[in-house]
């Protein structure tokens, strides 16, 4: 692989301010494939807040214009990407240079596996992880649910009371989203000051929007929600502990949200959800009235 990108190109390290770079090259990615995107930089937030600045993320400029970007974090021994291409220079080799790059710049490091994801629509990104010998390893929908009229309102199981996130609630709050996505595909889990540090202390966070289901002095679930993303609400985290699965306090969560989000005027409530969801997450969601409105698909690579 050459050190330097295709002609007509130069590369530098990227930086935490490049935030909003990133996210317009990812919007006019998007609207090539899909026609449309509301992308904005809240979508990129947590990937970027945990990006490797150091030496693990890159801006490619053409004429002083950024035009793509590859970011990666790493955890537990394994590295995730996020590339994009601005579609003005597609096909000039950068997404192949990219991440042969990033794929390097893993084995120096001993990460065991390499992931990358792309949007569902975009042929090339698929052909070209092929080609580099990715396999398709998980989809993901952005679902959503529309606000033009009153939703439902929540009917809380008996025991069940809801409340709102207090600051003295933070390690329970965070205990119990690690044990309800314990088993997810993909969980790492997160220690509780770096979840603090970049999720509770991050700076476009709203307490106001972290709705808790309580259980007597005990937390049987949390619905960690944001503002001001995806165009409208969105559900950041839902996450109901073993112990209160599949007795309506997920269901609940969920219209409780969908209720303080319509009465702040929100026009529509979003979230992302593994499509192979073990828990039956995406079932839930359709029966509490969301669809899906588009498809995202991580590829990996086994290095060793």
């Amino acid at each position: 692989m050459s050190s330097s990108p295709p002609d007509g190109f130069r590369v530098r390290d990227a930086m935490r301010s490049d935030i909003e770079t990133a996210a317009t090259i990812v919007r006019a990615e998007e609207r090539s494939v899909r026609g449309h995107s509301i992308w904005d930089v809240n979508d990129i937030a947590d990937f970027w807040r945990l990006a490797n600045f150091e030496d693990g993320s890159w801006i490619v400029e053409q004429d002083g214009v950024p035009v793509a970007f590859l970011a990666c974090l790493e955890r537990s021994g394994e590295t995730h990407c996020w590339a994009s291409v601005h579609p003005d220079v597609e096909g000039r080799g950068l997404a192949t240079w990219l991440l042969e790059r990033a794929e390097s710049r893993a084995r120096d490091l001993g990460s065991r596996r390499l992931q990358a994801g792309t949007f569902a629509e975009n042929a090339a990104a698929h052909a070209l992880f092929e080609r580099l010998g990715y396999r398709d390893a998980r989809h993901f929908f952005r679902m959503r649910i529309d606000l033009d009229r009153e939703p439902e309102r929540p009917q809380w199981p008996t025991g069940i009371e809801s409340a709102t996130f207090r600051l003295e609630d933070a390690r329970a709050v965070h205990e119990a989203l690690q044990e309800a996505f314990s088993e997810e595909w993909g969980f790492h889990a997160l220690p509780f000051d770096e979840w603090r540090r970049t999720r509770l202390e991050a700076p476009e966070t709203d307490v106001s929007l972290w709705f808790i289901a309580r259980a007597g002095d005990e937390i049987a679930g949390v619905a960690r929600c944001e503002g001001a993303r995806d165009g409208g609400g969105w559900i950041g985290a839902l996450g109901v502990r073993k112990a209160w699965r599949r007795r309506g306090v997920g269901l609940a969560l969920l219209r409780h949200a969908f209720h303080e989000f319509h009465r702040r005027g929100e026009p529509h409530v979003g979230l992302g959800v593994d499509a192979a969801n073990p828990t039956g997450a995406t079932q839930l969601y359709e029966r509490a009235g969301m669809h899906v409105v588009n498809e995202d698909v991580v590829y990996e690579k086994e290095l060793r």
